[in-house]
């Protein structure tokens, strides 16, 4: 019993903080602090468009970004990444809102924290970074286009319909604007994504979203533009309560916690990654990552906040903005945190088509266009599953989405090599009979036939192997090679089995070599080999294999022989 104990304590200090990287936040602590004050800038607008666009509000977005960015900061496994709202995971919680309502988004945040915490105490953090690449790709894709549909209703001043398929609310948006048109909040949403992605290609480290917003904030209040606002927020953060838990509901919930959490760990990985990559000198530790996000999304929705992740966005303006440590994306949320309790009353009256802009702007820049089109460049695999993938999230959900892109990159995969699997006919060597003449090894050679497996013996391409090897006619002997199959499946294993017994049905004796160490296991479970190694039919080299095959053929008299 002790030992479970400490072995469950050990997994527990492993994702936990370490003091040294905590202590790290002393070192150049005004370049953080100027690093996480950019963040905050650029952090406040989506924050409060992606709250908005979850259908919690606002309030809940910050929320989120003050609780979740602040306990991930300290919890988590990278120094560099900043969490919060996101747009992917704005478009998971959208038909969790429209069935289960707040309630429900709230619960299944803290559900996902607590499967979050779990996997990484599992320590299955690593396998979570093996999506492949144009799945990730085609699922941003994708999540690019549901976020800007999402704001069809704000960017033409419109009520949105209540439906959880962003294209069927656009289209009613489209139709109820066509009908009664007015062009003050498209103008607004069109100069606000024109300022950030003008900007943005031209000073990448000027805020220009806060200043878009703040420009269009102060200009349709002198004006009195007939614009809808955010409207109220509550002065500061709610008090903590647990109250929103619907016990009842926690069945039907199970599956979209799953995908909340799956996402929420995807994102934050793929984040970290991307942290790792633009600096060259820190590496995420995934578990403890998956733990920060696990930890956050436990506490946020106590406080009234939806799930969050890495975001992707943040983390590279606090890259770029000189973060060394986690000091920078701590104080990202203490800012925001001190704006949620001063200026709560000058947020409330930010265009929603301001923000509509800014999500607008920010789902195009989601798109890494070189990233996607050397992919659709690469082969026809990788395209046909970035466009799968991309399709299936726009019109699917999104979690099938990935799992669709997943099943068929994996398929696409084993068919790949499946058909390098390489099968194929070996020339008797002369040499192996040095002593005998010309016509003994003309003769043996007639009666004897070698065959080289190079590759994985596995179900996808063993029926391949067992049609080939099934079409030998006219010998008496099959040598099989088997050095260099990387692995044997339980199919191929059957496969092997079933060719054998064919070849003996037919009179063909079959000795095999070169077994690896790790492949007896599957061959002798099935009995594949047990008889021929009874028989003296199964050796270590081929040279042996195919002196016992000669002795044989002539102790049979199938091959008499000559004198040399």
């Amino acid at each position: 019993m002790s030992g479970v104990i400490a072995a469950g304590w050990g997994r527990v200090r492993a994702v936990l903080p370490e003091r040294a990287a905590l202590a790290a936040m002393r070192h150049q602590p005004r370049d953080n602090l100027l690093a996480g004050l950019t963040v905050a800038i650029v952090a406040l607008p989506l924050a409060l468009g992606f709250g908005v666009s979850s259908g919690l509000g606002a309030a809940s977005g910050l929320a989120t970004a003050v609780v979740a960015g602040s306990l991930a900061a300290l919890f988590g496994g990278s120094a560099l990444q900043v969490s919060g709202t996101s747009g992917a995971m704005t478009v998971v919680l959208m038909p969790i809102m429209s069935k289960h309502g707040a309630t429900g988004v709230l619960t299944v945040g803290l559900m996902a924290g607590l499967l979050l915490v779990a996997i990484a105490l599992a320590r299955a953090g690593r396998y979570m970074s093996l999506v492949p690449a144009p799945v990730v790709a085609g699922f941003t894709v994708g999540m690019a286009g549901v976020i800007g549909l999402q704001q069809v209703p704000q960017a033409l001043g419109v009520p949105a319909r209540d439906s959880d398929k962003v294209a069927v609310v656009a289209w009613h948006a489209v139709i109820d604007f066509l009908a009664r048109p007015h062009w003050w909040a498209m103008s607004i949403t069109l100069l606000v994504a024109a300022a950030l992605l003008v900007g943005a290609s031209l000073r990448p480290n000027v805020p220009f979203s806060l200043l878009a917003v703040a420009l269009v904030t102060v200009v349709a209040e002198l004006a009195e533009l007939p614009l809808a606002r955010i409207g109220h927020l509550p002065q500061g953060l709610p008090a903590p309560s647990l109250s929103f838990l619907d016990l009842q509901a926690v069945p039907s919930l199970i599956a979209p916690a799953i995908a909340v959490a799956a996402l929420a760990s995807l994102e934050s990985l793929l984040s970290a990654a991307v942290a790792d990559n633009m600096t060259g000198r820190h590496r995420h530790d995934p578990d403890k990552e998956l733990f920060g996000q696990g930890i956050a999304n436990l506490v946020t929705p106590l406080f009234g906040g939806m799930p969050g992740t890495g975001a992707i966005v943040r983390t590279a303006v606090n890259v770029r903005s000189g973060a060394t440590s986690r000091l920078a994306a701590l104080s990202h949320a203490l800012i925001l945190g001190a704006i949620v309790y001063t200026a709560a009353g000058l947020v409330s009256k930010i265009p929603l088509a301001a923000l509509a802009g800014v999500l607008l702007a920010t789902s195009v820049r989601m798109v890494e266009r070189d990233s996607v089109r050397a992919m659709w460049r690469s082969t026809r695999s990788d395209a046909a599953v970035l466009v799968l993938t991309a399709v299936a999230t726009l019109t699917l959900d999104t979690v099938v989405a990935v799992i669709l892109g997943l099943v068929v990159a994996g398929a696409l995969a084993l068919r790949a090599i499946a058909r390098n699997v390489r099968f194929y006919q070996e020339p008797l060597r002369h040499d192996l009979q040095p002593h005998h003449t010309e016509d003994e090894h003309a003769l043996l050679a007639e009666h004897i036939v070698t065959y080289r497996l190079d590759g994985p013996l596995f179900f996808a391409a063993a029926h391949r192997f067992l049609l080939e090897l099934s079409e030998v006619t006219d010998v008496s002997v099959v040598v099989l090679r088997m050095r260099l199959v990387t692995t044997i499946d339980a199919s191929g294993a059957m496969v092997l089995a079933d060719t054998i017994e064919r070849l003996e049905r037919r009179g063909i004796m079959v000795y095999v070599s070169g077994i690896r160490d790790g492949h007896h296991q599957p061959l002798e479970a099935l009995g594949v080999i047990a008889r021929l190694s009874q028989a003296g039919q199964v050796f270590a080299t081929t040279d042996e294999a195919i002196a016992a095959a000669r002795e044989r053929l002539h102790t049979s008299g199938i091959v008499p022989r000559l004198a040399g």
